[in-house]
């Protein structure tokens, strides 16, 4: 049975090895990638064959963009032909695909080996004492193709200004190691495109067409290079080493934009969100793929690894100390604030996950239990802030320690088949006052948990005003490998289809609505599924309030219904008279304190990726949730 992933990985941290030390490309010939494209387009949720032109056209954007991903070899002239493809290219395309054949790609890839040469000869014209001035390396974020050689020129040497000028931030003895080494990185991809024989060229080829084409069925498919199976394996299985740091690359350095609680990174508070990494172990990084400097920061536990640092442009060289970072499905914490005569708890869940030892949703009854039987709990904040998923049998349990009976979730597959997850016991930890707090990143399980809890009326969700939108699910190959035998031609991890909360809502795209808008450190990023290159659409199902039990075999559904159907969990609409009420006296706060309305104008500013922690605020977002829990709790105590 494949590995059904309802995680989001939309974060790379620094914290693995890189996979660059084998470049010897997949074991693919014609016949074996159509196969494997056969593969992977069986089991997708929408496309089962590639006769739709759309997937061509995608496939050809994808292909150019694989090739030249910074667009610094071909120019607008030489890819036009594909950017906007007549119908029947498209069709020779399909047609070529069905006979074993990809002549329109190979094309494609013999003229950049031409752009190869063409970038060399480029890169000697370049002028150090004549560059332009003040160059920003915002300037090359959704870039497009040049439109010719001389603005193929120009891009180079605006380039070329930006890493000069990390370059003067450098030791003296280490700028001439630093522009060999950009040369040298150039060098080797470029290598591996042109290949040691026709053979390697070939499969180099293919492999870049296995990549354009199935990341263009949608945003979470993907075909991997067996090196790369490797790596995502790493991060599935969560056991990662490094520092505990994730990074943007911006062209002139690697931004830290998160570190990681717990991690190498956070001890002693000597690297903060927003410092530039220019150089490890005094070996600059400008310029480097992202692997490239993991392959200098990673190392023994226990050794040290020297960061070069600039913070607002003062250069500062920092060591940290290496260890194992266990990204720990365990994370989990809680507290709780008093309230009148009683205490509000806030539970701050991190993911979904599932050992020999605990679990999520026992550690959460663990607490409510605890907190009953210690104090008079009159509130529960459900944090699922930053929570991009985990286990969806924790996710159903979760959410079945604040419902009765009935459908939790359903899941559709690629064969149109709706399984409904169901709630079975009645086992409720916690039947007061809940709010569950949601933000940009919250996805996947969390937003099964959030709509079901909300559908139910049993919840208010409150935070920023939608979740990540990812209403998907994806299997991986490489479980059938048994991690460790990685298949020579590659692996793939295919979007099966979609799942559905009880309302018959996927949260696929939209995301989750929150019923209070209250702004927090992402709110104006844009972050979710919608601004993937290729999402899949949402769609609806019936909703499943009144559970006809139709995914049971016949047989044995009057059976269960007899036990099932007693003490339901009803749609509620406790806190609906309130709503108005609350989010008035929200916006209120809000408007009125200060320390908020400088947040809101910090984080206007998209320039910076995590604003909060740089603007050194306490957790407003929260502070306020809690403000509304207190509100809510006087408004139904009164009515």
């Amino acid at each position: 049975m494949t590995y059904v992933l309802f995680r989001l990985h939309l974060i790379f941290f620094l914290l693995l090895s890189t996979l660059g030390e084998s470049s010897a490309p997949p074991q693919l010939t014609p016949h074996e990638t159509r196969v494997k494209l056969e593969e992977i387009l069986k089991a997708h949720a929408n496309y089962q064959t590639l006769s739709y032109p759309e997937i061509a056209r995608r496939s050809l954007e994808n292909y150019l963009e694989e090739l030249d991903p910074t667009k610094t070899y071909l120019t607008q002239l030489e890819v036009g032909e594909w950017l906007n493809p007549s119908p029947e290219l498209l069709t020779l395309i399909v047609d070529e695909y069905n006979l074993e054949k990809f002549s329109v790609f190979e094309k494609i890839y013999n003229i950049m080996l031409t752009c190869i040469e063409r970038r060399e000869q480029l890169e000697a014209l370049i002028d150090p004492n004549d560059l332009p001035k003040n160059v920003d390396s915002k300037e090359f974020k959704d870039i497009q193709w040049a439109n010719s050689e001389e603005d193929l020129f120009n891009r180079l040497k605006r380039i070329r200004s930006l890493q000069v000028d990390v370059a003067e931030k450098l030791n003296q003895e280490t700028k001439p190691q630093f522009f060999s080494r950009l040369k040298k990185r150039r060098l080797l991809r470029e290598e591996e495109l042109i290949a040691h024989s026709p053979l390697e060229r070939a499969q180099q080829m293919l492999a870049h067409v296995l990549k354009a084409t199935s990341s263009s069925l949608d945003s979470q498919t993907t075909y991997f290079t067996p090196a790369e199976a490797n790596q995502f394996m790493m991060q599935v299985q969560q056991r990662l080493f490094g520092i505990g740091a994730q990074l943007h690359d911006d062209l002139n350095g690697f931004t830290i934009t998160r570190i990681l609680d717990g991690s190498p990174a956070s001890i002693g508070n000597k690297l903060k969100i927003n410092d530039r990494i220019i150089a490890v172990n005094r070996e600059p990084i400008v310029g480097m793929d992202i692997t490239e400097a993991v392959e200098l920061i990673r190392g023994q536990a226990g050794s040290s690894v020297t960061l070069t640092i600039l913070r607002q442009e003062e250069k500062l060289e920092i060591e940290i100390i290496r260890g194992e970072v266990v990204l720990k499905e365990t994370r989990f914490e809680y507290d709780y604030e008093p309230f009148g005569n009683g205490v509000i708890a806030h539970i701050h869940l991190f993911s979904f996950y599932q050992d020999s030892n605990s679990s999520s949703a026992q550690d959460i009854q663990e607490v409510l239990e605890k907190l009953k039987k210690e104090q008079t709990l009159k509130g529960v904040i459900l944090d699922l802030r930053n929570n991009s998923g985990g286990l969806l049998p924790q996710a159903v349990t979760v959410t079945s320690l604040f419902i009765k009976k009935g459908v939790v979730v359903s899941i559709k597959d690629n064969s149109q088949q709706i399984q409904h997850l169901r709630n079975i016991e009645n086992r409720v930890s916690w039947d007061g006052p809940l709010l569950v707090l949601t933000n940009k990143t919250s996805a996947s399980a969390s937003e099964i948990v959030a709509q079901t809890l909300q559908d139910y009326g049993r919840a208010l969700v409150i935070g920023d005003k939608t979740t990540y939108g990812k209403g998907t699910f994806q299997t991986f190959t490489l479980e059938s490998s048994n991690y460790g035998k990685v298949n020579p031609k590659g692996e793939f991890k295919v979007t099966r289809g979609r799942y559905y909360t009880v309302s018959g809502k996927s949260p696929q795209l939209e995301g989750v609505l929150a019923d209070i808008t209250v702004p927090g450190a992402l709110s104006e990023l844009e972050i979710g599924e919608k601004y993937a290159k290729y999402p899949l659409p949402a769609d609806n199902i019936p909703s499943t309030f009144n559970d006809d039990l139709s995914d049971v075999p016949v047989m044995h559904r009057a059976r269960i219904a007899r036990a099932y159907k007693i003490n339901m969990q009803p749609q509620l609409t406790t806190y609906q008279p309130h709503l108005a009420t609350l989010k008035t006296n929200s916006n209120y706060r809000i408007s009125n304190n200060k320390n908020y309305q400088a947040l809101l104008q910090e984080i206007s500013n998209q320039d910076k990726p995590e604003p909060a922690e740089s603007f050194g605020q306490t957790d407003l977002q929260l502070d306020e949730t809690m403000n509304v829990m207190k509100d809510l709790i006087l408004l139904l105590d009164a009515g």
